[in-house]
């Protein structure tokens, strides 16, 4: 019999939210967490925005220990295990105190890099010639796999425990390898995600090549403007989502509650051949990973409700509603419901996908589309190929059944994943 996959646990450390509560109330009232940037202003940076998440408001007691805070200087790792830690609480699942691991459980958790302030102030000590003062967390602060070695020493995890990078593609990768190795009957559950760090050293590069928006720094909340007429690059962001992903048999065992089904996906890349380079996609493989998706989850184009877009803003939003439609042959008003939660958030780079993720989630299990905001003037091109109606400016609240997420990131690498509600 082959296995099924669920997911049975969420969080989030979003700039427009943290916690599913607050996160959902952003999602269904249009709320963005874009906010001027003082630190970027002062460094002269372009862009004077970001999407920072508030985790100044939350109390860290119960995600880290007085002495595991003492010289942390890690914001990705602090967003991963928040949102990790509240994931697995989520799903009902205990934080073991046993001596012995979790041989059943484990965490795929990815990121771009790792403390990289952290990194930044180890540079200083060295130059300094202080090296005996770096203290004994600058390794496991500044690793890429630092943040599944916390959660999987918080958690005691004790099947894989590895982290995963594929730039904007990072999350929806997660994901699918926990899918993969759940349905191999290697694991009865994986904590899947991604982080990203915060602060200018994260975002200085993507201001050099003028990527990002500095046209709307007087006005944060209207500077992320996926498929606007308007839209003029896209705003940093930073943050984590978290998902609890289950073989079946194992969730309705211990009675836990279920989001959705993940039936299947597809991760590809376009080998920065025919069109795509390091930085923009190769239209023919973006159209075949979102194909082989929906071959893997045995589903055809026209039961897919809602599409959570990559859509960043950028010149390159026409393009990947085109590759959709073509995709999925839906255009004009027959094209799935489709928004951006970049509108709200920035781009969290490697926690985006996680971060959307667990928005289309929340979106499939309770029946809503959340509001697309900053796209009144509709960039032309794009309503050239689907109606207007496709893209709510207002949350629409409709019985929903299936659910895609797409991925596009440096490097020409692709991610589609396809969730279902999920039924006895």
């Amino acid at each position: 019999m082959e296995r099924r996959v669920v997911i049975t646990g969420l969080g989030v450390v979003a700039p427009n939210g943290i916690g599913l509560d607050d996160f959902r109330s952003a999602l269904k009232n249009g709320r963005s967490g874009i906010k001027f940037d003082q630190q970027l202003a002062d460094l002269k940076f372009s862009c004077q925005v970001s999407g920072t998440p508030p985790v100044d408001k939350v109390n860290h007691t119960g995600y880290f220990t007085d002495l595991e805070l003492r010289n942390f200087n890690s914001t990705g790792i602090m967003y991963g295990v928040i949102a990790g830690l509240d994931a697995w609480k989520d799903a009902g699942l205990p934080i073991s105190e046993s001596e012995n691991p979790d041989w059943d459980s484990g965490t795929i958790f990815g990121t771009g890099t790792s403390g990289i302030e952290k990194f930044r102030e180890s540079i200083y000590k060295i130059d300094d010639l202080q090296t005996r003062r770096l203290g004994s967390t600058a390794v496991s602060q500044t690793m890429n796999s630092g943040i599944s070695a916390y959660l999987g020493g918080k958690l005691g995890l004790g099947n894989q425990v590895t982290t995963n990078s594929s730039a904007c593609t990072t999350g929806t990768e997660s994901i699918l390898m926990a899918f993969d190795r759940i349905k191999s009957g290697k694991v009865k559950r994986i904590l899947a995600g991604s982080t990203s760090d915060s602060g200018p050293y994260i975002w200085a590069g993507f201001d050099a090549i003028k990527v990002c928006n500095y046209k709307s720094n007087g006005e944060p909340e209207k500077a992320s403007r996926p498929m606007s007429a308007s839209a003029a690059g896209f705003v940093p962001g930073s943050g984590a989502g978290a998902l609890v992903i289950e073989d079946l048999e194992s969730a309705l065992a211990r009675n836990a509650k279920i989001y959705c089904e993940i039936l299947g996906g597809n991760l590809n890349s376009g080998g920065q051949r025919g069109g795509g380079s390091m930085t923009a996609p190769n239209s023919t493989a973006v159209q075949k990973c979102v194909k082989d998706a929906l071959s893997e989850a045995r589903i055809e184009a026209g039961n897919i409700d809602y599409i959570s877009g990559h859509l960043t803003a950028t010149a390159k939003d026409s393009t990947e509603i085109r590759n959709l439609a073509e995709s999925l042959n839906r255009f004009g008003k027959d094209f799935p419901y489709i928004n951006s939660l970049k509108s709200l958030t920035g781009h969290c780079l490697s926690a985006a996908a996680s971060v959307e993720c667990v928005a289309a989630v929340l979106q499939l299990s309770e029946n809503f589309v959340a509001p697309n905001i900053n796209c009144e003037d509709l960039n032309p091109e794009i309503t050239a190929i689907i109606d207007a109606e496709c893209i709510p400016k207002k949350m629409v609240e409709k019985p929903l059944k299936i659910a895609m997420k797409v991925s596009f990131g440096f490097g020409d690498v692709n991610g589609c994943v396809i969730f279902k509600k999920y039924f006895k």
